[in-house]
């Protein structure tokens, strides 16, 4: 049975996590992970998340506040052996709620084509496409997404 945890980027559990999904990322990008790697550092997050199975951390996520009223995802991972059992996307949804609980109305994120399956998973799970945006802005290899958590704009649209 999976069991989440709510805790922060000190959690030795989480760290770890991130640890095999930079070694992950470093293989599927090859010569742009240092690119993305400078916007991926896991000091001081506040809000992340662990999976577990047992006792064993199966898989992680995070969040950062990316405006006042939206949140920006960050660090998903799932154990190589444990995905396509429902833990990611459990744990995207724990991410959603507790955003959602902090009063964000919406959250945004990115990935890479080099990622089909997160790309699947952010589809099935409401994601629609938006321009990149920030530093991924003009970088061929990133996807942005954003969800509404909420209450949005009197058009019904999620502004960034």
């Amino acid at each position: 049975m999976l069991h989440i945890v709510r805790t922060s980027s000190d959690n030795p559990d989480f760290r770890q996590l991130v640890q095999l999904l930079d070694q992950d990322l470093q293989v599927r990008d090859g010569a742009e992970h240092t690119f993305y790697a400078q916007f991926n550092k896991v000091d001081a997050i506040r809000h992340a998340i662990v999976a577990y199975q047992g006792e064993e951390p199966v898989g992680c996520g995070a969040f950062k506040e990316f405006t006042e009223e939206l949140v920006e995802i960050k660090r998903m991972f799932v154990l190589p052996t444990r995905r396509g059992q429902g833990v990611a996307a459990a744990v995207l949804a724990e991410l959603e709620g507790w955003a959602q609980e902090l009063g964000y109305r919406g959250c945004v994120l990115e990935t890479g084509k080099k990622q089909p399956e997160a790309i699947r998973l952010y589809e099935k799970s409401g994601y629609q496409y938006i321009p990149n945006y920030g530093q991924y802005i003009g970088v061929e290899n990133s996807v942005c997404l954003q969800k509404d958590l909420g209450p949005s704009d009197a058009a019904g649209r999620m502004l960034i």
